[in-house]
Parts: C-alpha cells; structure tokens; sequence
C-alpha cells in the first residue's frame, strides 16, 4: 500500500475531479428531486445529504491541490476524507433502506404517527404546517431502489473511488 506521503499524480487529479463533479451531480439529482419534483425529503434523507456537503468543497480542494502540483500528502488526504465521508453516507444508506424495509425503527421524531395539538387555537397553523414524510415509507422507487438505496450504489461507488485514488501510485507523465 502506498502512504499517503507519497507523489501524486495524474490518477488523484482525475479521481478528485470526478468525485468533486459526481458528488455535486449526485446531491444536485437529489435537490432537483425535491424542489422541482416537488418530493419532500424526510429527516433521514436530509441527514444523507450531509457527507456530500462535506465532502464536495475538500474534494474541490484536493482537486486544486492535485493541478497545481500542491501538497502531495494534502491532496490524498483530503481524498481519502472524501472516501471516508462516502463510507459515513453509506452506512447513513443501509440504515435508512433498512428503515424503508422495516428490518428496525427508524428515529422516533421521524414517524408517520400524527401529532395531536393540545390547543384548539394552534389546530389552523398546525394544518397548514407541511410535514415531511415518514422515514419508514419511500415516496417512489426507480428501477426497483428506493432513493436511500440509490444512495447506497452511489456512496460505495464514490468510497471504493476514492480510496483508489488516495492510495494509488501517483507518478506523474
């Protein structure tokens, strides 16, 4: 295995390139999904979309790091915390398509159960308030995978990416 103390070159410019493009790409479906799809996302599936706002700008960083010929040790770690923060997001996924699947409960404060107001007065506001959806039931699937499943192909696929790159050979061409 290579340290991360060793050169760069041409492979973790390419890998922090497209996993700084891929991971935008991927929370962009996502918020595409929801503010023109109009699908309210629950608090499970915004919790998902946490390590790519991480992970994006220290990728974007390693990225520049890796073109300008910077910091060998800083562009492969700030790869491998990418492809740490995509393993994070991967275990996020298993844990909600598990949720999703029923094989165990979901956070208690992300239920389908409804809320009883204690206060007459509060009922219209409570009406009106939008609710995001349970944790515990997809609002659509896509050639069989739920979105948090979606999620899961795509966080491995990002992780086993940029491990490659923070490990790889780096000699430069």
């Amino acid at each position: 295995m290579v340290a991360l103390t060793k050169s760069t070159g041409k492979i973790q410019t390419w890998v922090a390139g497209i996993m700084t493009l891929g991971l935008a790409a991927t929370v962009g479906t996502a918020l595409a999904f929801e503010y023109v799809g109009g699908f309210i996302p629950c608090k499970l599936c915004l919790e998902q979309r946490t390590p790519y706002y991480i992970a994006i700008p220290l990728l974007a960083m390693g990225w520049v790091s890796s073109c300008l010929n910077l910091s060998s040790m800083l562009t492969r770690v700030l790869i491998l915390l990418g492809a740490l923060l995509m393993t994070y997001g991967l275990v996020l996924a298993v844990f909600h398509t598990g949720v999703e699947l029923k094989y165990w409960q979901g956070p208690a404060d992300c239920s389908s159960a409804m809320r009883i107001t204690q206060n007459a007065g509060n009922l219209l506001d409570e009406l009106n308030a939008v609710r995001p959806p349970s944790c515990d039931s997809a609002p659509g699937h896509f050639l069989g995978l739920s979105f948090a499943g979606w999620n899961i192909v795509a966080s491995l696929l990002f992780a086993a990416i940029g491990y490659v790159g923070a490990f790889a050979k780096g000699e430069r061409a």
